[in-house]
């Protein structure tokens, strides 16, 4: 199914009119918050990210969504954006279930915020009206709770803590299996019945550069966009570029603790029979410490001293003054004197006995012969 849809993708994303489909979508003489798209499955959980910082006084975050191609799901990223004018505020879209159908309610600006399905886009956005920031005396004040300054100097801020406890599943539709059971309120109502804009170029530009991102796309990000965020919008590359976070939901921190605690458990009984072999080596080795040190402190070393080297001083040294005395006198004493004096003079009349067979002389007349008048020899 992947397969075929990213191959569908390929095919959309080189034409055109996949790049002229959000401004369709968002073509309106706003009529706001009308249903504009629609699918057939549910569009997925809403990632975690954090804020890119304010980029300018005067600007109005306005929280990512998943939107629709016909083909796949792709996250647009939540942005900083300017208002049309001053006095209005950012109802967020959303999708609704109904009649088998997920259906996309366009976002708008107006006086109010109205009803965006209680989802939960976090940023002063916690499911129902908008917490972030307020208009006063025709001047934007920020909520400094909620915002992130980042480096900008911000004189009109108030501080008013907000709890925002979105669902479990971080689900991003309202209605239907897995989806938030939220109504609108009287004054959402009331606000949905008031003058609206519609989305400004800039937004629509935005989402359009988010359609033509392969990155964008759920069936590449796995619900986990690199781009979750940007500090300005169509910026979808370079500094203020916030990416999703891989974060567990609450849903299943909940569900890992019984796990955890089973595990646990498990481990106590089954370890029952692996205990006993380490009950054996928790005693094994106290004993063997505590009974082979103390036989070897009070026996060996004892015998050792009072028997043993006792008995060793005694004999051997007795043994090595008789013995070894009368062994080495007679030795060096008596024999070699008589050994070296008889052997010394016996060479002496070897040179006579050399000089004996000198009859060398008695050679010569036979080299006289063969002289002339003498026989030959």
């Amino acid at each position: 199914m992947l397969t075929l849809r990213s191959s569908i993708l390929a095919v959309l994303l080189a034409s055109t009119p996949l790049a002229a489909l959000p401004a369709t979508a968002w073509a309106q003489t706003c009529t706001c918050g009308t249903v504009g798209v629609r699918a057939e499955e549910p569009p997925p959980p809403l990632p975690v990210y954090d804020q890119p910082p304010l980029p300018s006084p005067g600007y109005m975050w306005t929280p990512g969504y998943w939107y629709w191609n016909n083909v796949d799901y792709y996250w647009v990223p939540g942005t900083w954006i300017e208002p049309p004018h001053e006095g209005l505020l950012w109802t967020p879209g959303y999708w609704g279930y109904s009649d088998g159908v997920y259906l996309f309610n366009r976002g708008y600006w107006g006086p109010h915020v109205g009803f965006y399905g209680g989802v939960s886009y976090g940023f002063g956005y916690g499911g129902s009206g908008y917490q972030g920031g307020r208009w006063n005396g025709g001047v934007f004040a920020y909520n400094r709770t909620v915002n992130n300054f980042g480096g900008t100097h911000i004189t009109n801020v108030y501080e008013e803590r907000v709890v925002e406890n979105g669902p479990p599943n971080r689900a991003s539709f309202n209605g239907g299996e897995g989806g938030i059971a939220a109504k609108p309120t009287p004054e959402e109502e009331a606000a949905s019945k008031e003058p609206h804009d519609k989305p400004t170029a800039l937004q629509v530009e935005h989402t359009r550069a988010a359609s033509v991102n392969a990155g964008s796309f759920a069936s590449t990000n796995h619900g986990k966009p690199l781009v979750a965020a940007t500090a300005r919008p169509g910026k979808l590359t370079g500094p203020g570029v916030v990416k999703a976070k891989a974060v567990s939901t609450a849903a299943d921190t909940k569900s890992d603790e019984p796990a955890a605690k089973d595990k646990e458990r498990k481990k106590t009984p089954d370890a029952s029979d692996a205990t006993k072999p380490a009950k054996a080596t928790d005693e094994k080795p106290l004993k063997t410490l505590d009974e082979k040190p103390v036989k070897a402190k009070e026996e060996k070393p004892v015998k050792a001293k009072e028997e043993k080297p006792v008995k060793t001083l005694d004999e051997k040294p007795a043994k090595a003054k008789d013995e070894r005395p009368a062994d080495i006198k007679p030795k060096r004493e008596n024999p070699p004197p008589a050994k070296v004096m008889e052997e010394r003079p016996k060479p002496r009349p070897e040179p006579v006995k050399a000089a004996a067979p000198r009859p060398a002389p008695e050679r010569k007349p036979e080299k006289q012969c063969g002289r002339p008048g003498e026989p030959k020899c």
